[in-house]
């Protein structure tokens, strides 16, 4: 079995998207490691759905009892660091700032995404059961969305396909993926592979993907 991208890494290689000044909000799961990871030589201020702007990383789980603050956290109930000039408002003006267009950039998971952008990530049909949380208006109203998420299911299925078999949380919205294996723009000609994990080549993670890959010219090996 080759190597992959640990989820560690894929956070890592999300964060060089980030420019100085940014607002960004970061979904459950692999998005919430990211801001342990953001470039010194930049700010980034993070929103959460819940009411607070301007916070640092996650605690970490052996710090818990040392630093968390039980009032301080974010949409997936993570205990996060305060910033000097964090700020708190009401859950309903959060949504404001989501729904205005003031997000920069939002990073989510996903169970799939398809070919033309369309993403799929609160309800998985096999449990019945789902939450869509501020998904869809992120999905939505944000300037840019970044999906990071593993390339396959446990099972090995695909999660990149032609189109989407769970429902939608939004449709077109979807700019950019990092995956475990490569980073993938989403174009108006389909999915273009332009990072690939190093000791993988294109055919093998077109071997794991339901949708055709375009393969950049220039194409290289992941940068973090």
């Amino acid at each position: 079995m080759k190597d992959k991208l640990t989820r560690e890494l894929m956070a890592m290689r999300v964060a060089k998207e980030f420019a100085d000044g940014d607002v960004v909000n970061l979904g459950i799961g692999i998005p919430t490691l990211i801001s342990s990871y953001i470039p010194e030589d930049i700010t980034v201020t993070f929103h959460t759905e819940n009411g607070a702007l301007g916070f640092g990383p996650i605690v970490a789980a052996d710090e818990v009892a040392e630093k968390a603050d039980i009032d301080l956290i974010n949409a997936g109930g993570q205990y996060v660091t305060p910033l000097p000039g964090m700020c708190f408002f009401h859950h309903a003006d959060s949504f404001g700032i989501i729904r205005g267009g003031h997000i920069d950039i939002s990073v989510l998971g996903a169970f799939q995404v398809s070919e033309n952008g369309d993403l799929a990530n609160w309800l998985f049909p096999a449990r019945g059961v789902g939450n869509i949380g501020g998904g869809m208006d992120l999905a939505v109203g944000v300037k840019k969305l970044i999906i990071v998420m593993e390339h396959t299911t446990k099972k090995g299925e695909p999660r990149l396909l032609k189109r989407c078999t769970y429902p939608l949380t939004a449709k077109e919205c979807v700019k950019l993926i990092v995956t475990d294996l490569g980073v993938i723009e989403v174009t108006t000609d389909g999915f273009l592979l332009k990072e690939i994990t190093p000791g993988w080549t294109p055919g093998e993670v077109q071997a794991l993907t339901e949708a055709s890959l375009l393969v950049a010219p220039d194409l290289k090996e992941v940068e973090f």
